[in-house]
């Protein structure tokens, strides 16, 4: 399938592609204390981010152990919750995850907006990285379109994006 046009420009919305991250060495992440922490609200769909989330920490050699389960009652108390767990439950990430749908009031606009930005704030203010998997969507179908099975999961790329971070902040020490 040809992702260009007749300029040789990939179209606006097309993917340039992904370099993964090398894989995980043995025992590299056996230490790592990780805490999830999921929305209560659109439960099916967050319940199958999960699933991609502990599947991703499982693959990258997290001990089952070593991570733990929250809820916030939903994306928009999700910084604070990160910044507790970060600070006083001495967690070495956090994996954030739910699902903001749009709907016909501009709700969506801040709660998303607020979200992405108060994890940004925790990150900077812990030093310490926070996955970003709150899907913010305008459709149940594109939320469940980003919460399959698959490696493409977005719990399970929030995952390895935390995990990475995790391996590139020992790297700088």
């Amino acid at each position: 399938m040809n992702t260009t046009d007749m300029t040789g420009a990939a179209p606006a919305d097309a993917k340039t592609g992904y370099a993964a991250p090398e894989p995980a060495r043995d025992g590299e992440f056996e230490h790592a204390r990780i805490a999830i922490l999921a929305t209560r609200w659109n439960i099916g769909i967050v319940d199958a981010l999960h699933a991609g989330v502990r599947r991703c920490l499982r693959d990258w050699g997290v001990p089952d152990a070593r991570v733990d389960d929250f809820r916030a009652p939903g994306a928009y108390e999700v910084p604070l919750a990160s910044l507790k767990l970060l600070q006083d439950g001495g967690y070495d990430g956090v994996v954030a995850i739910g699902a903001v749908i749009r709907g016909e009031t501009p709700h969506f606009d801040y709660v998303a907006g607020e979200c992405a930005r108060g994890l940004i704030d925790v990150q900077l203010q812990t030093g310490k990285p926070v996955g970003f998997g709150v899907l913010t969507v305008n459709t149940t179908e594109q939320a469940w379109a980003r919460a399959g099975d698959g490696n493409d999961n977005k719990g399970y790329e929030a995952a390895a994006a935390m995990l990475e971070m995790i391996r590139l902040s020992r790297s700088l020490k």
